[in-house]
């Protein structure tokens, strides 16, 4: 049985605030990737939170292109939650890049869409390398999170299968790392994270929830993994 969690306290909530002054950074500095590791065309496909587009992923999708990565956004809008209709198009995009690289796809996903990339890599291990999840809701209660209220009011018909979330807190075949942030105000940091195991690696950065796609840790830890291969 999954462990019950309340979501993050409001003070945690009124940091994410900060994450346009991270922005800004960004905008100024970059995310630091001359020191990293580069890549070599690798394919990596990279989808947003709820609520966010690929406008959303643009900083660290180019951080990843500057390094060597052929990196992709997911070209479906804004991610309010998965339908057939997106899947399939999620499905169709995966294995396109997939052949046109004639190699695996290493998988990003920002909070929601961490939640897609794990379960597209278990149903089609082998089109996946790897996963990388940020600040996801992959573990101990679902609901333990600041927007699960605007998720139901976007999706009255979806109701919330308690049993198939728990069979999905099993990491996907393929190495998989979750990177968290305990100042998380949208997500409780608990639930990000992996359970241990040979292919599983948790890593803990500093800043919000919603600047973990412009923050310099993030990029540094899918860079050194990329680069090594899980």
């Amino acid at each position: 049985m999954t462990e019950k969690l309340s979501p993050p306290a409001l003070r945690l909530l009124l940091g994410e605030s900060r994450a346009m002054l991270a922005y800004g950074r960004y905008l100024v500095k970059g995310l630091g990737h001359r020191q990293l590791p580069v890549g070599n065309g690798e394919p990596v496909l990279v989808l947003p939170g709820f609520g966010a587009s690929d406008v959303s992923t643009r900083p660290l999708r180019r951080s990843l292109a500057r390094l060597g990565y052929s990196s992709y956004g997911w070209a479906q809008g804004t991610n309010t939650g998965m339908n057939r209709q997106r899947r399939e198009l999620l499905v169709t995009h995966l294995q396109a890049i997939k052949a046109r690289h004639e190699r695996p796809v290493a998988l990003v996903g920002w909070s929601l869409g961490g939640v897609f990339a794990r379960e597209l890599a278990r149903a089609f291990p082998e089109q996946v390398s790897q996963v990388f999840t940020l600040g996801s809701p992959i573990n101990h209660d679902p609901d333990a999170n600041n927007v699960s209220a605007l998720f139901r009011w976007l999706n009255p018909q979806h109701n919330p299968d308690h049993e198939a979330f728990r069979e999905r807190i099993v990491a996907p075949p393929v190495p998989c790392t979750a990177i968290y942030t305990r100042e998380d105000g949208i997500v409780s940091w608990r639930c990000c994270l992996e359970n241990d195991g040979p292919t599983t690696e948790n890593v803990e950065v500093k800043g919000t929830h919603v600047g973990l796609p412009w923050n310099p840790q993030v990029l540094a830890a899918i860079a050194e993994r990329l680069a090594r291969g899980a």
